[in-house]
């Protein structure tokens, strides 16, 4: 998630950045109580109102920062969305897409970030099996993609390459990551599945390289 900002500008910065601090501390905490009541209950045997209930807000309140059920479930992965597109954009002089996006999810495997799928934390597993398990989940977390693809495809200069770019490039993360919890859920050793991400990381992204838009660097 972005930080906010410093309030370095005077009074009404400070006053700004207060309001937002407060903000994303009501969005995490609201989330946060409902995806406890949705490990516990499940996710269709909670209701919004419960939600706004245990989160001592209104439900008009709650529908304000989560216009949808779901949301409540997806904010904790949201910051992700435009990752791939930082990656890229930021990538250092002579670095190529892929290569930026390949460093990037290595990196990930090695600290073990769940988005990598390469994570036995207890709390982590259930998450995915909450959001991977329920069917609304799974078909609103597809705007989460298309979006990812959006962020992506702009960076990458827009049109018709670009966007095709950005979908081999976030299915490939997509699947790889997938087939990382896959294993782990399955109770796969986790130092022979990240050896195997790693291995798996390097050989897809290799002929990813090779096989990109022309144009599309």
């Amino acid at each position: 998630m972005s930080e906010s900002g410093s309030g370095s500008r005077g009074d009404g910065g400070s006053g700004s950045g207060l309001r937002e601090r407060k903000k994303r501390r009501t969005y995490e905490t609201v989330s946060d109580v409902a995806i406890r009541l949705f490990l516990e209950k499940g996710f269709d045997a909670v209701s919004v109102a419960e939600v706004a209930a245990a989160a001592e807000i209104s439900k008009p309140t709650l529908f304000r920062y989560f216009p949808a059920k779901e949301d409540l479930v997806l904010y904790r992965i949201a910051d992700h969305e435009d990752e791939t597109a930082r990656v890229v954009a930021g990538r250092a002089e002579g670095e190529s897409v892929v290569g930026a996006v390949r460093a990037h999810f290595l990196a990930g495997l090695a600290r073990r970030d769940p988005v990598t799928g390469l994570s036995d934390h207890p709390q982590v597993l259930a998450f995915h099996r909450l959001l991977y398990g329920t069917p609304s989940l799974v078909a609103r977390a597809y705007g989460h993609l298309e979006r990812a693809e959006a962020a992506l495809a702009e960076v990458l200069g827009g049109g018709l390459d670009a966007r095709v770019a950005a979908g081999q490039i976030v299915t490939v993360r997509r699947v790889l990551a997938e087939e990382n919890r896959r294993r782990v859920e399955r109770g796969d050793p986790l130092e022979e599945v990240e050896r195997d991400a790693v291995a798996a990381a390097e050989r897809v992204f290799g002929r990813l390289e090779g096989a990109l838009p022309l144009g599309v660097g």
